[in-house]
C-alpha cells in the first residue's frame, strides 16, 4: 500500500549564496550583483533556469517593487525600481508601456525576465515593442555539465534525498534530457516515488523513472 504524501509549499532560499554560477548563467548573475545598474535589462532563459531567483536578488539589492497585475496603480504612484517576472505571462501591454514611461520619467530602473525572446512575441502595441528593444539583453544558456551536476545535487539535497553513490549522479546525467526543466521534473518524480515506496535511491530504481 502506498504511503500518502502531503504537498507542502516550502519556503525557498532566494539568496545570492544559494545560486550556483557557471558559464551558462554568469553574465546574468554578475549583472544582478553589480553595484552599478546599467539602464533597464531583460534576462531571457529557459524555464527553471533561475530567472526568478535572480530577479528577487536584484529586487532586494535595489529596493524594488515586484510588479503584478493587481499593483499597477501602486507602482506608478511610487518612485522605485521595478522587477517584472515572466513578462509575457498574461501581458497587459498598455500597463507595461506606462510603467516603462513612468520609470524613464523618474530615472528608475527595470529588470524583466522572460522565457521567450522578443522576436517570438507578436506585439499589438508597437511602441511597447520599441521600448523593450531598447533594454539591455542578457541570455541564460542551457546548463553546462558543471551546472547540471550541481543543480541535481542541490535539488536532491533540498528534498532531503541522500545519494550515497556518486555513480548514481553519473548514471542520471548521461540519460536525462539536459534542460533545467527536465532536471526539476525528474527530482520531483524521485521525491514523490521515494516517499510513496520508501525505497533508497538506486540505479534500478532510477531506471524505472527514466524509462
Amino acid at each position: 500500500m502506498k504511503q500518502h504524501i502531503f504537498d507542502f509549499n516550502l519556503l525557498d532560499d532566494y539568496s545570492s549564496e544559494n545560486f550556483f554560477v557557471s558559464t551558462s548563467n554568469s553574465s546574468a548573475f554578475n549583472y544582478v550583483l553589480s553595484n552599478k545598474i546599467i539602464n533597464n535589462c531583460i534576462i531571457k532563459g529557459p524555464n527553471k533556469s533561475g530567472k526568478t531567483h535572480l530577479g528577487l536578488i536584484w529586487t532586494k539589492k535595489n529596493d524594488s517593487i515586484i510588479y503584478n497585475d493587481q499593483n499597477y496603480e501602486f507602482i506608478i504612484s511610487q518612485k522605485k525600481n521595478i522587477f517584472i517576472n515572466n513578462i509575457f505571462n498574461n501581458l497587459n501591454e498598455e500597463k507595461i508601456f506606462h510603467i516603462i514611461n513612468h520609470c524613464n520619467t523618474h530615472n528608475l530602473n527595470m529588470l524583466i525576465t522572460s522565457n521567450i525572446s522578443l522576436n517570438d512575441y507578436i506585439f499589438k502595441l508597437k511602441d511597447l515593442e520599441s521600448r523593450l528593444r531598447s533594454f539591455n539583453y542578457i541570455e541564460i544558456d542551457n546548463p553546462d555539465d558543471l551546472l547540471l551536476n550541481n543543480l541535481l545535487i542541490k535539488l536532491l539535497s533540498d528534498k532531503q534525498i541522500i545519494v550515497k553513490n556518486d555513480e548514481i549522479f553519473a548514471y542520471i546525467l548521461k540519460r536525462i534530457n539536459r534542460t533545467y526543466l527536465d532536471i526539476f521534473k525528474f527530482v520531483e518524480k524521485v521525491d514523490k516515488l521515494s516517499l510513496e515506496t520508501k525505497r533508497e535511491l538506486t540505479i534500478p530504481f532510477i531506471k524505472k523513472l527514466l524509462y
